[in-house]
């Protein structure tokens, strides 16, 4: 048990009914099948209901809001013991990536919980930090405490897409409900990575790269297919798709890199002067081991090709031919990104944004982030919180339209040996039970630790 002082004596807050209810809120949503195939092909509805009504049976209000029929999303606020202080929102996405069930052990919407371990789509992303946000301020109610300050939730819909259903509908036509809130915390940080030589970290995600998925269209001379045609347009497609793969795009560090490069090379012994106009960012790496894996996607933009569309029969040579590009910019990489693909694309390929969002960054020397780090330590002593940047993006981007840092909270102390971030839309995902017990209690500390947000 965990127990703060609040009015006048101390409460027992992380019980035992808190543990169970994180694992069957977890099974219960992953049972709750809320697929998103991009396209508005997706309905969160039930998942939300379902959170809503366990909201609503410890007395938190819920609002129910939707952009779209059946793409609903979940806001509710708990007021804190001292109305003055900064708020603080806790956001979590209740759709999930496709799953072939062919695949997968157990079906990937069974939610079966076998030998300590919770099976099923959504058990990483995100059901499971849902799950524990639930379970935490359900055992805030029960023992009649109150955080320091608001804490604003949100399970919204759309994240695995282009949040426009979701975080981003929210943040732009219901700014109202997040009055108050300078800092977010939500998906993808504060899990166990074992390193080398039985090193335990816990990467707290204190940035993300910008997202900066593109659209290509290649245009050209309609014809058949047995004449030879130099302008066709699948050609000059490939061609663009063919350069932009093979792009070396050069090292680009920000401050949140660079404060995960240095503290995670501390913890090898390796000293690293990372603001040296020398320094060799790939070159540490190297020496990093397993921790490489940390940082090395987010040391420079990237850009990978991932869809294509052109033609409609073998003997014609289509007018037109579409693609995509999965880019990702550095923070301060943007306009490198866009005078990079000007030139890639060439003369004969337009290109668009598909889908942009600014990279982001936080503080790491904040209160916050001290906080975050002392209760992970706490609960795993001889473990290392370090900051570093997600090669990949989440809901805080929406929500930093509204002036709220984001960070990547979502505790969990993993064994070795489990591949967290290969499960990420990965097969057979899961979440080990005591992992899940770990980050409510974690959750707790750090929520209730201070009075600042």
């Amino acid at each position: 048990m965990t127990d703060h002082v609040n009015g006048g004596g101390a409460r027992e807050r992380v019980d035992e009914r808190a543990l169970e209810e994180v694992v069957r809120f977890t099974s219960d949503l992953i049972r709750i099948d809320t697929t998103n195939r991009g396209a508005g092909d997706c309905r969160e509805r039930p998942a939300a209901e379902y959170v809503a009504e366990r909201l609503a049976e410890t007395g938190i209000e819920p609002v129910l809001l939707e952009k779209d029929r059946g793409r609903t999303n979940v806001v509710a606020r708990i007021p804190g013991a001292d109305p003055a202080a900064v708020g603080m929102l806790l956001h979590g996405h209740l759709d999930v990536v496709p799953a072939e069930p062919a695949d997968w052990s157990v079906h990937p919407f069974s939610g079966e919980v076998r030998d300590g371990v919770v099976w099923g789509r959504g058990a990483v992303d995100m059901k499971n930090t849902v799950a524990m946000f639930l379970a935490t301020v359900r055992a805030w109610a029960r023992a009649g405490v109150r955080p320091p300050h608001d804490i604003v939730l949100a399970f919204t819909a759309d994240e695995e897409d282009n949040a426009l259903a979701g975080a981003a509908f929210l943040a732009r036509e219901h700014a109202g409900l997040f009055r108050g809130c300078t800092v977010g915390i939500g998906e993808s940080g504060a899990y166990t990575f074992h390193a080398d030589a039985g090193l335990r970290l816990y990467p707290v995600g204190a940035g993300e790269r910008g997202t900066a998925w593109v659209k290509l269209t290649a245009r050209g001379r309609a014809g058949h297919g047995s004449k030879v045609n130099k302008q066709n347009a699948v050609g000059r497609l490939a061609a663009a798709v063919t350069r932009i793969n093979e792009h070396q795009w050069p090292v680009r560090l920000g401050p949140t890199v660079k404060a995960a490069l240095r503290e995670i090379a501390a913890l090898h012994g390796i000293e690293a002067d990372v603001d040296a106009p020398d320094f060799d960012a790939d070159g540490l790496l190297g020496k990093l081991g397993p921790a490489a894996a940390l940082v090395a996607p987010t040391v420079r933009n990237s850009s990978n090709p991932t869809m294509l569309d052109a033609g409609y029969k073998i003997n014609v040579i289509p007018g037109s031919a579409v693609g995509f590009v999965d880019g990702r910019t550095v923070p301060g990489g943007g306009e490198e990104f866009r005078t990079t693909m000007d030139r890639l694309t060439g003369p004969d390929v337009d290109w668009e944004f598909h889908n942009h969002g600014e990279a982001l960054q936080a503080p790491v020397d904040s209160p916050v982030f001290a906080r975050m780090r002392a209760a992970l330590e706490h609960f795993d002593p001889g473990a290392h919180a370090v900051p570093f940047c997600m090669s990949g993006g989440t809901d805080a981007k929406q929500f930093s339209e509204l002036g709220i840092t984001g960070y990547g909270f979502s505790p969990l102390k993993l064994p070795p040996g489990f591949d967290y971030q290969a499960l990420f839309h990965g097969v057979d995902e899961r979440v080990p039970v005591e992992a899940l017990h770990f980050g409510v209690r974690v959750l707790d500390r750090f929520v209730m630790n201070d009075k600042e947000a």
